[in-house]
């Protein structure tokens, strides 16, 4: 399958600004030419869904008009087409992510990854008063599958706390890593917090206790280079949607030896070797984790999300980030009466802003703000740890990626000065 659309061809321009760049990556989005109630549209939850560019959004057309077919199943050409898309796209973020393709296995997305973590590995390796070590700062979807395996098998949850200015107790990840768990399953990246967390030095912490570690990389594999043998993490899990993917495909990678150690997570077509009445004989890594007729059509689009960000470049995509998020810490946090959740140093965290406005809550700041054009999230983020943890019921989030500049954030403050002005606050 030769696709007809081109990657960006702006990758490592010495002589492009931050702001000239971003219009040019803007004007591949579809989405940026409507208006939002009359105002250009300021995007800023990526962090829960990332717009999709035009590449993308062909390659998948392309794939539906002139190549649909199963995978795997025929040897007509249509469905030899098929296949080579799909194990192109597999072999595309296997190598983003650092590793081999047979290590790669798609799901629909992070969470689905999470869960077959759990209910293959954990329930064929755990056993009762085993411990599973988690951290404060998790998603609900790497906390409720490993919750509901502690129930049925007897396991016990450890939790690394968070400190007061958003980052990992290195203390207590000490003394919880004393109890010798046997697995680590951290965020690298808090989708609330916007920490990051430092994987590797964490992860090498918990193999010299005999720990695997699981990493959840929804909020860090879009937004930063991301090598998944440096890291040595034994799991990692990624959701396309938030790296300009389509809907409704994800990854997990995990190390070929554990991977192959693994028994189904679910059962049919597609996944076996042999069947008889009597037996069943499961096919080699990654198939057997892939059951049925996959998303053929949503790992095209990841592959093709794949080469438009490489298109841009990993450390350009860092870079930029990095310096929008400074730029709206110093703005957001210079507003009277607004809280801002997270380390304040651009370095230890992404492009994920949580914050308050003294005297309103977060539902009321979004509605606001929509009015304005400026879409964020508001609530608890799936992440209602955290919001227990600084006594909040929800926050407001902005999130920027690739499309965003300094006037979506500018927009953003005005927006905030007019929720203070509309409630009568500050």
């Amino acid at each position: 399958m030769k696709p007809s659309w081109r990657r960006p061809q702006i990758k490592g321009s010495e002589t492009v600004s931050f702001k000239d760049k971003v219009d040019e990556i803007r004007r591949d989005f579809p989405i940026f030419s409507r208006l939002e109630r009359g105002k250009p549209l300021r995007y800023l939850d990526s962090a829960a869904t990332s717009q999709r560019p035009i590449q993308v959004i062909r390659a998948v057309e392309e794939f539906y008009e002139m190549h649909n077919s199963n995978v795997h199943s025929g040897v007509y050409e249509l469905s030899e087409e098929a296949s080579a898309a799909y194990s192109g796209a597999r072999k595309k973020v296997a190598v983003f992510l650092g590793a081999q393709p047979k290590e790669l296995v798609f799901t629909r997305n992070a969470t689905e990854a999470l869960n077959l973590v759990a209910f293959s590995w954990g329930r064929a390796n755990l056993k009762p008063g085993d411990r599973v070590l988690l951290t404060q700062m998790e998603h609900h979807s790497n906390l409720v599958p490993w919750q509901m395996l502690a129930q049925e098998k007897g396991l016990k949850l450890g939790f690394v706390r968070i400190t007061d200015d958003g980052l990992l107790d290195e203390e207590s990840l000490k003394d919880e890593l004393a109890k010798k768990p046997k697995l680590f399953a951290l965020v690298h990246a808090s989708n609330v917090l916007g920490t990051i967390n430092d994987v590797k030095l964490y992860g090498k912490m918990a193999h010299e206790v005999g720990s695997l570690v699981l990493v959840d990389g929804a909020q860090s594999a879009p937004h930063m280079r991301v090598d998944v043998k440096d890291m040595d993490c034994d799991f990692f899990a990624v959701s396309g949607h938030k790296m300009l993917a389509p809907l409704g495909i994800g990854a997990l990678y995990a190390k070929e030896d554990v991977l192959s150690s693994m028994p189904p997570f679910m059962t049919g077509g597609g996944m076996i070797r042999e069947v008889t009445e009597e037996f069943t004989t499961f096919d080699d890594i990654p198939y057997r984790f892939e059951a049925g007729t996959p998303n053929i059509g949503g790992a095209v689009g990841f592959g093709a999300a794949i080469d438009y960000l490489e298109g841009l470049g990993m450390n350009w995509v860092r870079d930029h980030e990095r310096r929008l998020t400074a730029y709206a810490l110093d703005l957001i946090s210079g507003v009277k009466g607004v809280k801002v959740y997270g380390p304040m140093d651009p370095d230890r965290r992404g492009g994920v802003i949580s914050f308050n406005v003294e005297g309103v809550h977060a539902h009321d700041v979004a509605q606001v703000l929509d009015e304005e054009g400026v879409t964020i999230r508001s609530g608890h983020h799936c992440a209602m740890t955290i919001m227990e943890r600084y006594g909040i019921p929800a926050t407001a989030r902005a999130s920027f990626y690739v499309y965003n500049a300094e006037d979506d954030v500018d927009a953003l403050v005005r927006g905030i000065q007019r929720v203070k002005q509309v409630f009568g606050v500050g």
